[in-house]
């Protein structure tokens, strides 16, 4: 298993533990709760990715070219939103016209940080909203 298959499976799993977790806007720790940039933190934590997590946005706003340039500066790729998706792959969505939101895939489905259910679930199937980009670690 290549370096990045691994840590994507690392992701997935860790996503997966985390349901349940309550949700929290700027939460970053699971006992104390997680939103989706929190969630998305704690998984690439468990896959040894270090990064400085983004802090002081709001639930709402935000540019795509700043999180796609956060997002490659750790080491993801960006794909099209059509492409096919992968276990660990961490999706940018769009719930919204005025609201970014991360998932993360995991067994043909994907954990968010939901802040209507107020914490953080497994959604099967398809992605609930627009997915907008795909973020996947690849080798080069």
């Amino acid at each position: 298993m290549t370096k990045f298959r691994n840590a994507a499976e690392k992701m997935k799993e860790k996503a997966l533990s985390l349901c349940g977790c309550e949700f929290r806007l700027h939460g970053r720790h699971e006992h104390f709760g997680l939103d989706c940039i929190g969630l998305a933190a704690q998984c690439l934590c468990a896959a040894d990715l270090e990064c400085q997590i983004p802090n002081g946005y709001s639930i709402r706003g935000g540019s795509e070219a700043t999180i796609n340039g956060f997002m490659t500066d750790i080491g993801f790729k960006r794909l099209a939103p059509e492409s096919a998706l992968c276990e660990g792959d961490i999706i940018l969505v769009r719930p919204s016209p005025i609201q970014w939101h991360f998932m993360i895939r995991a067994n043909d489905g994907f954990v968010h940080a939901h802040a209507g259910l107020g914490k953080v679930v497994f959604c099967p199937g398809d992605a609930p909203w627009p997915i907008i980009t795909i973020f996947r670690l690849m080798e080069d």
